[in-house]
């Protein structure tokens, strides 16, 4: 695609503001593998001639300089060999660190600030008093211990008590009925550690490793969403047409090195190293991906709808594309203590992007096989839906209310009132 079609590949580039110097750096190493490549061909074929020269040559002089010529040949071609693998290696590896080219459909833009608002769902409801931030209301009502939590592991971690660690379960729960009962998708519990090649394939190496915690001895990597594994279940596979569109979903600890500017987001638990999420994901073709784009939006989306939290729809302009998305929006809750409005689900098409460098594939009878479109998204992430929800239902005497939809999974309970704590 890149020789082929080099101008097109070059704008996309540039409507995400990626380095184009790397993109002729590809094009040049490129050239040289083609060249090295003819080269070794034709001395391959100037051997294999030979050769057939060599058994019907009576002249034992020229059988002798014949062989001889051969041998040099060889020579030749196993260093070209060597040199090609070079190359080549050389063209991948920066190839890598290409990002993904943008749908037609997202619009242009240089960065956030020119992402846009599709839609707000829900009335933001008055709560008829100054509303509290999480953090001061998990304190006092005893379900969130910050203190204890940096204490045992460091800044950025916290320890949910009582019916902070009742709702965030029941929560994940909640979610994960939803999206296998009523959305179909089947669920998958993965490892929480996987090899590096298949950060590789969805993309968070080599670009992002240093987000990225590992086990340096037995080189695990922890990881950073769910999207890794279950993506990685059908690495390097063919995969019968027939089993396509796949769609699962997983629940996962999440583990991030998050870059966290200083100063910004230190109260409350908006950012932290480790958190938990629900994550769905899809194998589709290509024909059918940009509908299953607006399906995965609207299964994530439908969680909120029915906590009947406030929320916002933003699609995200070419600059602000994640490297790995041709197209991508996120779902935005409102939190009344925090005063904002907070990301609790990123919905991304990636494409073949992710197919390609996994090596995923699938085949229609005797057609060749092609890769599918991966698409995934959180539906949805904690902590900030837990957020969402302490500060959207919480009341005035600092009690909150549990959405109707939890109370099931709460064991009928209704409100969440001052515990114990840990004391």
């Amino acid at each position: 695609m890149i020789r082929e079609r080099t101008e097109e590949v070059r704008a996309g580039l540039a409507r995400v503001a990626a380095d184009l110097g790397k993109l002729d750096e590809v094009l040049a190493i490129d050239g040289e593998c083609r060249r090295v490549q003819t080269e070794r061909d034709v001395l391959s074929a100037e051997v294999n001639a030979q050769s057939k020269q060599i058994g019907a040559e009576r002249d034992q002089a020229k059988r002798e300089a014949l062989i001889a010529a051969i041998g040099g040949h060889k020579d030749k071609i196993t260093v070209l060999t060597e040199r090609l693998r070079e190359v080549e290696q050389k063209r991948d590896t920066i190839m890598l660190e290409l990002p993904n080219l943008p749908h037609a459909s997202v619009p242009d833009g240089k960065d956030d600030s020119e992402n846009v608002v599709v839609r707000t769902v829900g009335e933001i409801r008055p709560l008829g008093f100054p509303a509290q931030p999480h953090w001061d209301l998990a304190t006092k009502l005893g379900i969130i211990d910050f203190e204890r939590g940096v204490k045992i592991s460091g800044s950025r971690f916290y320890v949910l008590v009582g019916d902070g660690a009742r709702l965030q379960r029941a929560l994940i729960t909640f979610m994960l009925d939803l999206h296998t009962r009523k959305h179909g998708h089947v669920e998958v519990y993965p490892p929480y550690m996987v090899r590096r090649e298949c950060l590789v394939g969805t993309a968070q190496l080599p670009k992002f490793g240093q987000n990225l915690y590992r086990d340096a001895e037995e080189d695990f990597w922890f990881v950073p969403t769910a999207e890794v594994p279950v993506t990685n279940l059908y690495r390097e596979e063919i995969l019968p047409g027939d089993r396509l569109p796949i769609q699962h979903v997983a629940y996962t600890a999440c583990f991030r090195r998050e870059q966290m500017a200083a100063g910004r987001d230190t109260r409350g638990i908006k950012r932290g190293h480790q958190f938990d999420k629900v994550e769905i994901v899809k194998f589709v073709r290509e024909e059918t991906s940009m509908q299953a784009l607006d399906q995965l939006l609207a299964e994530a989306a439908e969680v909120l709808d029915i906590l009947e939290i406030p929320y916002r729809v933003i699609q995200m302009c070419a600059g602000d594309l994640s490297f790995s998305a041709m197209a991508k929006y996120d779902l935005e809750a409102w939190a009344p203590g925090c005063g904002e409005w907070l990301e609790v689900s990123s919905c991304s098409n990636f494409g073949d992007f992710q197919a390609r460098r996994a090596g995923v594939r699938y085949k229609d009878g005797k057609d060749k096989p092609r890769h599918p479109h991966t698409l995934n998204g959180s539906g949805l992430a904690l902590p900030r839906t837990m957020i969402a929800v302490l500060e959207n239902f919480q009341q005035q005497d600092g009690t909150v209310v549990v959405p109707k939809a939890l109370r099931p999974y709460m064991g009928g309970q209704e409100t969440i009132v001052p515990g114990r704590g840990l004391g």
